[in-house]
């Protein structure tokens, strides 16, 4: 992910307003590779912007998606998860807590047979494995 300096640049350049919020939302992503809900950005943030809104959070995350800086994601864990890693990449998924973890593995041999594209235009593959974290695994 781009650094917060990066993203508020990217923004400007966009013709978007860079606030101290959005810039704080850009700080509470960087790095973070929990995969985080727009409920937790806003948790993390509010202690420093006890103000900000959380249809500010949604408005960043999404303007950020919109722009390819970060993913969008739905993975079945009841809320949607904001991924600041754009690499080509998959999913590991704790059934039982939700953790989210990133997943390097080369799949490029999967394809939709184009007997069954049902006429889609296919243009990326996401893979994601469910199980049980290391932490839920251990728990009797």
């Amino acid at each position: 992910m781009k650094s917060p300096q990066e993203l508020a640049e990217r923004f400007r350049a966009e013709g978007r307003k860079v606030t101290p919020q959005r810039q704080r939302i850009f700080e509470a992503l960087h790095g973070n590779g929990d995969h985080p809900t727009a409920e937790l950005v806003w948790d993390e943030v509010r202690p420093d912007m006890p103000t900000m809104s959380l249809k500010t959070v949604y408005q960043t995350l999404h303007e950020l998606a919109e722009l390819g800086e970060i993913q969008s994601l739905d993975l079945g864990t009841g809320a949607a998860r904001f991924d600041p890693n754009v690499d080509v990449h998959h999913h590991l998924v704790c059934e039982e807590c939700g953790r989210v973890r990133d997943l390097y593995a080369d799949f490029d041999d999967v394809r939709v047979p184009k007997a069954t594209a049902h006429g889609y235009e296919v243009w990326s593959t996401e893979i994601v494995f469910r199980g049980r974290c290391p932490d839920c695994t251990a728990r009797p």
